[in-house]
């Protein structure tokens, strides 16, 4: 019953397929020969923002890295060896953290609730509101404060990434390489830079 509950995916990944090759005979026989992509996407696991789409890339194109609230943890193996492999194999050129206006793990960050083993991610969050508090305690309007903490989490985990070994060896071994922090806008599907662009270790904050 759960197999027939999903069977329509199967039909649409074969359109699209079959869409692809009509305007494109030879894309997957080129893709799959190699990969090549100058970006590092590491974003938020939320099914409204997905990455290749809402820059308009194809596949191919964009190495990508999801989590809950996009959060960069150096604890995170999984997060530190994307980076790794983008880094030292993919070559890319620029890392890009982008986050979102209304996501969830950032509002869910900001209440007094218990919601399991999602806790412990939150509280990497709750450690930007820590460090950001007086700020954000001066804004008395609660959407406006969510908006803030947004874009604020993202300019941290920008700072995360940079202060990476990974990163550190790039930038010390002369790799032309920098970290932006983005965030997306659900509402009009529009990306604002929030100019923490990261180029080398003098510029590190």
């Amino acid at each position: 019953m759960i197999l027939k509950s999903i069977e329509h995916l199967m039909q649409r990944n074969q359109n699209w397929a079959s869409s692809i090759k009509e305007k494109h005979p030879d894309f997957f026989l080129q893709l799959s020969e190699q990969q090549s992509p100058e970006y590092l996407w590491i974003g938020c696991s939320d099914s409204r923002v997905p990455a290749n789409q809402i820059i308009d890339l194809p596949p191919g194109e964009v190495f990508v890295h999801r989590n809950i609230a996009n959060v960069v943890v150096h604890t995170d193996l999984n997060c530190l060896s994307v980076i790794q492999y983008a880094v030292e194999v993919l070559k890319i050129k620029h890392i890009i953290v982008c986050g979102h206006y209304g996501c969830g793990g950032v509002k869910a960050s900001m209440e007094d609730q218990q919601y399991g083993l999602i806790d412990n991610w939150l509280q990497h969050i709750k450690d930007v509101q820590r460090i950001h508090a007086s700020e954000l305690k001066s804004i008395e309007n609660e959407n406006e404060k969510f908006n803030r903490l947004c874009e604020l989490n993202v300019i941290e985990q920008v700072k995360h990434v940079a202060n990476t070994a990974i990163i550190q060896y790039a930038w010390k071994k002369g790799y032309e390489l920098s970290v932006h922090g983005w965030i997306y806008s659900i509402k009009n599907g529009v990306i604002r830079d929030l100019d923490v662009t990261l180029s080398g270790q003098e510029e590190q904050v």
